[in-house]
Formats: C-alpha cells, structure tokens, sequence
C-alpha cells in the first residue's frame, strides 16, 4: 500500500466535541460516587504494585504498576487513584467521536457516538482503577488506528503508532492476544493486508514487541504464572459462564445503545457507511466468536464495542438524510435514548446512591426481578456485590492498626500481619500507609511473591486477619485472642475477624514458610510442577 501524499481534509464542523466528551466523562466521573464507599478489593491489590515494582506480577503485567507507582508517589489519595481509569476513559470517547468524525459524521453524529459511549458499561467501568479502562482505550484506539490505515491519507506513523499501542495494551492485559487473533481476519480481508508486505509493517511489529518484550521475557522467567492464572480463572470462574449468558450479556452490557451498534455492525460488515468501515465489522465478528469459543468472561468484549458506536452514529446520519421527513424528529429522539434507557439501572450502573438508599431500592419488585443484588453465592443481598466490596476497608485497617499498637513498644516491630487475602492485605496497607506499620501481607496471588522471609529473630506477634479456623491455632501460642472484626452490616467481608497471637510456636512459623513456598511453586511452576 502506498501512503498518499496529501492529508484528506477533517470536517470542520463539531471538531471540538471530541475535547468536549473527554473533558465531561473526566469531570462528572468524580460527581457519580457517593462518598460512602470506600475503593474495591482489587484497587488495594494494584495499588500494592507500586511498592514492587516488576516486569511481571502472578495477576496482571506491569502496566498498571507504573500507575500505582506514580498515584503512591502523588500521596496515594482518593483522587489519583480515581484519575487513572477516567483518563482512560476520557481518551476513548475522544477516539469514539473523532472516529465519527473520521468516517463522515457530522456534529449530530458525533453526539450520537459519544452519547452511546457514555451512557453505557462505560460509565461504570471507569470508575474502578482496574487494566480494563485501559484495554478499552488500547482496543479502541488500535480499531482507529486500522481505520485510518484503510482511507487514502494513510501515513506509516499510523502503522507505527498501532504497534505500540499493541505493544502497551499486551502490558495492560493478557487478552490483548485474543484481540490481535480477532485482527488477522480484519488484516486479510480487507484491503489492510497490502500493508503485510511493506517495511512499516514489519517495524511497527518489531515495535510492539519491543515494548511488550520484558514482561513477556519475565514470564518465560518465572515459569509461565499466566497458565497457573488461566487455570484458575477455568476452575472458578470461566467454567461457569456459558454460552446464552455471555451473548445475553452482550445485549445487556450496551444495552443503552443497543439501536445504534447494532445497525452500526450490519453495516460495517457491508462497507458502510465507508469502506475502510467494514474492519470494524470483522474486528467485532472476529473477537467475540474466540471469546465464545474460549469461554471468555462477558466484559472482555467490551473494548469492542465503542467502535460500533462510531460507525453506527454515522450510518444513522446516512439513513436519516435520505428520509428528510423524518430526520427532523427522530435525530432528537435517538440522542435521548440512551440516556433514556440508562435511567432505569442507573443505581445499579453507577454507585451514586448510599448503602441504605440501595437497600430500600432492593425491596422494589423491578430491582428485585432483576437479579442486580445476587452474589456469586447464589443468595439476594441488600447491594450488588462489587458495591459490597467497597465497604469495610477503612474499619478493617484502622482496627488492624489500633491492635498493633496496643502491643509492647519493645516487641511490636517483631510482628508479622497475615490476611486471608489480597484485598484485606491491601486495604490496611494502603490506610496505614503514612503510619509506621509493618506491611500486610497473604498467600493470596502475588503476595505471595512479597511475603517476608523469615527474620533472625523469630516474630514474637502475629496478626491474623480473616483466620477461618481460629481456634485450631490456639495450642499454637502462648496467647490467642479476637482483638477486631468488621461490623459494617453493608460490606462483603462483614464478620472478618482479627485475631492477635503472642509468642507463637517454630512449628506454626515453619508451616506459614512452606505454605508459603507452595503457594509459590503453584504460581511459578503450573500445577502439577
């Protein structure tokens, strides 16, 4: 493919939305929470990272540890942790409308495409700093990037800008693979696989490996943990989804829009409303038939929708102009629908509402038919279960930190803090980070690649959090005894106890440091290693 020589002229009109739609979803990100919660268990974990950094961590790759390194070095308050996924956010639904914008859609269009983006899955998913609002930025920003590939304006630092980002979204997030599978059939057919034979393509690979080469490096390193993390994932998880769930889920998750992509994919796949469309079409079939296959959770397909939104707007704008008797009236009315639709799940989209506000909305028959406050147990609660895991944090911190300060100034720095798990662990680290503590610490993921070793001096306090059997450990110390436990009758770990022992035996210390190494030996070697 030769790259043109002259830029083709982007339509004036409307050219400051894409700045406008970043500057609102950054802004009225912070406004959609309401202060009563706290951040999510896994926020803790990934904040955790920036205390070790890695090229490789037993959950994710390393991208997001950069960010927590950054967000800690800033103070680690509410604010930049926050920053992160809006950022991400509002990157997105600037590439969504600039992308209407690209394909011919004017200022109506482009409303139309970054309405959709907002008033979906989206307005949630940026809310929690998690390498989802990243994944989403990087597929959507690498569809764009394909799509100005095809028009006739083309220059090689599109090519050389898509391998980087590749590159990036690989150290964002392993399904990054499933998403360059889902981009061969996008390559070859279209007229985008004329490029396989240029140098620019072969560079822009090069350039994308290069950036995503140390974490792969550190896997083939560490014994491959992503196979141990998939494993998981199929034991506890993917092997409950099926195949109705996922496709149901995918109506559901942008159900908002749900009049705009859809049309919006028919016409990609048929080259409309431009040709260099139909990419987007066969990005979309590509990827979510791998993720069927694979059994890949519903939210994976997310970052291949916002696309969709673009394409459809425009195709939209084509539709209406050949029916002008119409377009006077509906233009407004598929501007509203969304938003429109947004409304009647909006407690459950965004955790505008406090706990008891969710609670009295709960017993309402149309929230209650809706499944919205069912656990992974099977069982109603008075909230959804990601709301519950932002509550409880702060209380379990500050009573872990107010036990260990109650213990003899001579003999408290020889206490070790053991959690059940990584969100415990991560919540009294990150509270008590400006306090004089010694760090929490798990078996759980990769904790246990941060776990102590053993001191010269044997620890002469333990901090359990979370025991489940605490009353098997009593032979096990000198003394034994509750000294906290999370009351907040809202939180997914109310009832986590805290459990001080004193002068605990060689025996018990023995077994924490093998329980240890075969939590390691899991991760690090696969099963059966």
């Amino acid at each position: 493919m030769k790259f043109a020589e002259m830029p083709r002229s982007l339509p004036v009109v409307g050219s400051r939305l894409p700045v406008l739609f970043a500057v609102v979803k950054f802004a009225t990100g912070f406004l959609s929470i309401n202060p009563a919660y706290e951040l999510h268990r896994d926020e803790y974990l990934y904040l955790n990272y920036g205390r070790h950094l890695a090229w490789g961590y037993l959950e994710v790759p390393p991208l997001l540890a950069a960010q927590s390194w950054v967000t800690l070095a800033l103070g680690g308050g509410y604010f930049w942790v926050k920053f992160w996924p809006l950022l991400w956010g509002s990157l997105t639904v600037y590439v969504v409308v600039r992308l209407a914008q690209r394909l011919g859609g004017n200022t109506w269009a482009q409303l139309l495409a970054g309405c959709c983006f907002l008033f979906s899955a989206f307005s949630r998913l940026h809310l929690l700093y998690q390498p989802n609002a990243f994944e989403v930025f990087g597929f959507t920003l690498t569809t764009y990037l394909l799509v100005r590939l095809v028009q006739p304006d083309a220059r090689p630092r599109h090519l050389y800008a898509l391998g980087i980002t590749l590159g990036l979204a690989v150290l964002n997030k392993y399904t990054t693979f499933f998403f360059v599978a889902a981009l061969l059939p996008a390559l070859f057919l279209t007229p985008l696989r004329r490029l396989l034979t240029t140098r620019s393509f072969w560079l822009a690979a090069g350039l994308g490996l290069l950036v995503c080469g140390p974490n792969l490096w550190w896997q083939v390193s560490h014994g491959l943990p992503f196979r141990h993390h998939m494993a998981l994932l199929r034991e506890s998880q993917l092997v409950h989804v099926s195949l109705a769930d996922f496709w149901k889920d995918q109506l559901l998750m942008c159900f908002p829009a749900l009049i705009v992509w859809v049309p919006g994919l028919w016409a990609a796949l048929r080259g409309r409303p431009a040709p260099e469309a139909r990419c987007v079409g066969i990005l979309y079939v590509a990827g979510l038939l791998i993720l069927s296959v694979l059994h890949g959770k519903s939210y994976y397909a997310l970052g291949y929708y916002p696309a969709l939104f673009s394409v459809g707007a425009v195709w939209w704008q084509a539709t209406l102009a050949r029916r002008p008797r119409l377009e006077w009236m509906l233009r407004p009315v598929l501007l509203a629908i969304p938003f429109l639709l947004l409304l009647p799940g909006f407690p459950y989209f965004l955790p505008a509402f406090s706990p008891s506000e969710m609670e009295r909305l709960g017993h309402v028959p149309f929230y209650q038919k809706s499944g919205a406050t069912r656990w992974e147990d099977g069982q109603l609660h008075p909230l959804p279960q990601d709301y519950a895991d932002m509550l409880g944090w702060q209380e379990l911190a500050d009573k872990a930190w107010l036990a260990y300060q109650a213990l003899p100034d001579s003999t408290r720095a020889a206490t070790l803090i053991k959690c059940d798990n990584y969100g415990q662990a991560g919540a009294i680290n990150y509270y008590n980070r400006h306090r004089a503590m010694p760090a929490a610490t798990s078996f759980n993921g990769s904790y246990a690649t941060w776990f102590p070793d053993p001191p010269a001096r044997p620890y002469r306090h333990l901090l359990l959090v979370g025991e489940g059997y605490p009353h098997d450990l009593i032979p096990y110390f000198q003394s034994f005894r509750k000294v906290g436990e999370i009351t907040n009758p809202y939180a997914r770990e109310k009832g986590t106890t805290i459990y001080l022992g004193t002068s605990p035996s060689a025996a018990l210390l023995d077994r924490v440091q093998r329980e240890r190494q075969q939590a390691l030996a899991a991760w690090q070697g696969g099963f059966g290693k």
